[in-house]
């Protein structure tokens, strides 16, 4: 198995919304601010190659809205997925599966692009996965919600008849997460405090646990318990979910992959008088080396 990390360029959002009730005298130390109160994070997405499947994880926000949506989120140093895999020397056609966190527009707009009028899967040969709450939710969503769910990004799925929903059993049991199987090498942990069924795909790879914290943590910034963002739906839950896995990760010697990160691509946790803190981070290169 091989995992490569798919750069495909960054965003700002305001970071007052990103760290939630957290000062900004505090966050903007780890986080810098510009003078519009906006830090800098990644679109970072996560190629693995199993077997016969590569499998992609998240798709960045893609290029195909107008100038007054992109104004709002002002991308820099962008590059199409289908640049970003050619440079390693792979195509969009190549791609067997599109595992898809959630669908926010800066994780799934880049699944969909504007061919003239139409809309239509970037990746023609390939399934896309989405957890079926998380569906339900972007077809049907809350109206503060609403405008992270952009129809063309969505719609367009179903229609070319590549979406596979996953299915989420029951699940009462409040002191860890939910596991779901998805290949030999990949589960995925399901979430629920950003958006309904977030999945944090959780991939073995030669003796190592690595996971790609989608939303749950966007940041290196975001380890602290408190530090939850503006955007989740119901805060308190990513509280206790951060803490369940955060134990979880200190004990499993997890590697945590982050998808937001403008500067750290992962890091590895440690437990310290303070909570869970980082304790090194690097490069997925250097895990794999």
């Amino acid at each position: 198995m091989q995992l490569f990390s798919i750069d495909t360029g960054k965003f700002k959002l305001d970071g007052g919304a990103m760290f939630g009730v957290v000062p900004k005298s505090i966050w903007n130390k780890s986080n810098p601010a510009d003078e519009n109160n906006l830090c800098t994070w990644a679109l970072r997405c996560l190629l693995v190659i199993e077997g016969d499947r590569k499998i992609l994880i998240d798709t960045g926000m893609g290029n195909k809205q107008d100038a007054k949506f992109f104004s709002h989120y002002q991308p820099h140093d962008t590059i199409t997925l289908a640049d970003a895999l050619g440079k390693l020397n792979f195509s969009v056609a190549e791609i067997t599966d599109v595992l898809l966190t959630h669908l926010h527009f800066d994780h799934v707009g880049g699944a969909i692009q504007k061919d003239k009028e139409q809309y239509l899967p970037v990746f023609p040969n390939a399934t896309y996965w989405i957890s079926e709450p998380q569906w339900n939710l972007a077809l049907n969503p809350n109206k503060r919600e609403k405008a992270s769910f952009l129809s063309e990004n969505i719609l367009p799925i179903e229609a070319s008849r590549q979406l596979k929903l996953i299915s989420i059993p029951l699940f009462v049991n409040k002191t860890q997460l939910q596991e779901i199987h998805f290949s030999e090498n990949i589960s995925c942990l399901v979430v629920n405090g950003h958006t309904q069924g977030m999945l944090l795909p959780k991939i073995k790879l030669k003796g190592e646990t690595l996971v790609y914290m989608a939303d749950l943590l966007p940041s290196v910034g975001h380890l602290p318990l408190p530090y939850v963002m503006g955007y989740d739906m119901q805060p308190l839950i990513t509280l206790e979910e951060k803490d369940i896995f955060l134990k979880e990760a200190v004990k499993n010697n997890y590697t945590l992959f982050f998808e937001h990160d403008a500067v750290n691509e992962c890091c590895s946790v440690q437990l310290t008088e303070k909570g869970v803190r980082v304790n090194k981070t690097f490069k997925l290169a250097q895990l794999l080396s």
